[in-house]
């Protein structure tokens, strides 16, 4: 083979590689289904299509899926299809668990936060002023911001593009095992000595920058990102079936399993994957397990007020669209602090995404009309579009229900 074809041929390995990480700015953004007009009889019940969409889509999709609604009332519903994975057979409901990869950085983003808010840190600090000065870092990785870091509008890339790591994710496809030790370890903060900013801006998805992030909040706090979200998130929510470390949790035993899906290419679709565990800096950017109900209680905090001013402000922080800037408007992946905001129209849906080893998760939120959607999978797939078209025939509804409640015409 001639070398040009060696090169051609890594390099779409290499854009393979950058498709499959933990997570566009939202890994793959959600296409919301246009919902159906309306056309109930005002006063007749009204059967959710979600019953009739989650079977087919388990047995197409996942071994199990559970969905979780917040309402304009306030009031919780679950739907929950399928067994945890053909061995066990254990049915899943609203608590049971799931691995939900980079919804982890949302609560990571929240608690850094809490830590501004808290007049601990500040979103202006730079990678020169919040790292070690032993830390090598060229002129633009210097310039840095904590704000950067969490939109994902650093410049870094999804992970470092280098031999072993490419090497660790061709494993991957054929065994389903984590190919981010590099991230996870200290290491990481090797990759930004010969960082060069690109000269395009716009926000790009980053592990790397996420990872780094858990480096900086350990030498600024002395606590790891975990330990620093049960403190300023889990405890004050009461998420009491959330953990980086999920084997301290009762319900561990009975979690959903992951299998393959979409990925891993060259495991058989429906295939148990390994689970990936992090236990360094990865674990703030992928290392969560929690289940339907919590994810349901942190959704709500971000449609009424918590009772507690500094987490209320953090969360307001979080929910800001942050770039495009100067009043431009972008209607799809517009970033937020971790978040991402898509508008249809007049609603705007503001959501996360997570996809690792074996799983895909998905929480959004429609602040205006108090919806908010959970949706967990155990299976890697890219169709992770319910949850926007949920959000969406949510407000359909709600739009007719209006109707039929105004005063007929004169």
């Amino acid at each position: 083979m001639q070398p040009h074809c060696r090169l051609a041929g890594l390099s779409t390995l290499l854009l393979s590689f950058t498709l499959a990480g933990c997570g566009t700015l939202s890994n793959v953004a959600p296409e919301a289904e246009a919902p159906q007009k309306a056309q109930r009889v005002c006063g007749a019940s009204q059967a959710r299509d979600i019953n009739q969409w989650l079977p087919s889509m388990v047995e197409q999709q996942s071994p199990a899926m559970v969905v979780g609604v917040i309402d304009a009332n306030g009031q919780r519903h679950y739907w929950h299809f399928g067994v945890t994975d053909s061995e066990h057979q254990y049915p899943v409901d609203e608590h049971t668990l799931f691995a939900v990869g980079s919804l982890s950085k949302g609560m990571t983003a929240e608690a850094t936060a809490v830590l501004v808010a808290q007049g601990r840190l500040h979103w202006s600090d730079t990678l020169e002023t919040l790292l070690p000065p032993s830390v090598p870092l060229s002129d633009d990785a210097k310039k840095i911001t904590l704000l950067q870091l969490v939109t994902h509008t650093s410049g870094l890339p999804r992970q470092n593009m280098d031999l072993p790591m490419l090497t660790a994710f061709i494993r991957y496809l054929g065994n389903g095992e984590n190919f981010y030790a590099h991230l996870d370890s200290d290491d990481v903060v090797n990759d930004l000595a010969d960082f060069s900013k690109p000269h395009n801006d716009e926000p790009r998805y980053s592990n790397l920058g996420y990872a780094v992030l858990d480096y900086v909040l350990r030498y600024q706090t002395g606590q790891r990102a975990d330990q620093l979200v049960q403190s300023l998130i889990f405890e004050p929510l009461n998420l009491r079936n959330s953990s980086f470390t999920p084997q301290k949790l009762r319900s561990y035993p009975q979690r959903a399993i992951g299998h393959a899906g979409s990925q891993p290419k060259f495991v058989p679709r429906g295939q148990v994957v390994p689970d990936w565990q992090f236990h360094g800096n990865m674990l703030g950017a992928g290392g969560l397990y929690t289940d339907t109900a919590d994810l349901l209680t942190f959704a709500a905090a971000h449609l009424d007020s918590t009772g507690d001013q500094t987490l209320d402000k953090a969360i307001n922080d979080t929910m800001q669209i942050y770039y495009p800037r100067n009043n431009e408007r972008r209607d799809k992946e517009a970033a937020n602090i971790a978040w991402v905001t898509d508008t249809y129209g007049e609603q705007a849906i503001t959501y996360q995404v997570g996809y690792i080893g074996g799983y895909s998760s998905y929480i959004g939120i429609d602040r205006v009309n108090h919806f908010a959607v959970v949706v967990l999978q155990n299976s890697f797939t890219w169709q992770n579009n319910l949850g926007h078209s949920v959000l969406r025939q949510m407000l359909e509804e709600k739009q007719q229900a209006a109707t039929c409640r105004a005063p007929a015409a004169a």
